[in-house]
């Protein structure tokens, strides 16, 4: 059974998207810790992400970079923190969370909420650093 970013990708769930190439994705997280929080993804199904083969994991590290040096020009933040969990989807992927302090990327901290209208600017914004 194909997990929930796989159907993300297939575009059968809506998502916020910020970059996409032919092996990877970028949306933002629809329970974000932080504006611009962002979950970066292989578009190949792997469930942990020390599993895929070394040149998807290279080129995943480069991707998210790009599209984390976005989100640090349109999000007002220190740094951009990385997180790889991996328990709560079988998918391999990184969450790119906005930082002023340690404290923003604490996964015990309540969970923010945006409009449909505030998720569309936060990623027009992003997908114009992109360019």
């Amino acid at each position: 059974m194909a997990s929930i970013f796989t159907k993300i990708v297939k575009g059968e769930i809506p998502s916020y998207k910020i970059a996409e190439d032919e092996l990877f994705y970028a949306f933002l997280d629809i329970n974000p810790l932080a504006k611009g929080h962002t979950l970066v993804i292989p578009k190949k199904e792997v469930d942990y992400i020390f599993d895929l083969d070394d040149n998807l994991l290279k080129g995943l590290s480069l991707f998210t970079k790009k599209v984390a040096k976005a989100i640090e020009k349109s999000v007002p933040c220190k740094r951009i923190g990385v997180a790889v969990l991996g328990l709560e989807v079988p998918h391999a992927h990184i969450h790119l969370v906005p930082l002023n302090s340690e404290q923003d990327i604490n996964f015990e901290n309540p969970k923010l909420k945006f409009t449909q209208e505030e998720f569309c600017d936060i990623a027009d914004r992003i997908r114009k650093e992109l360019a």
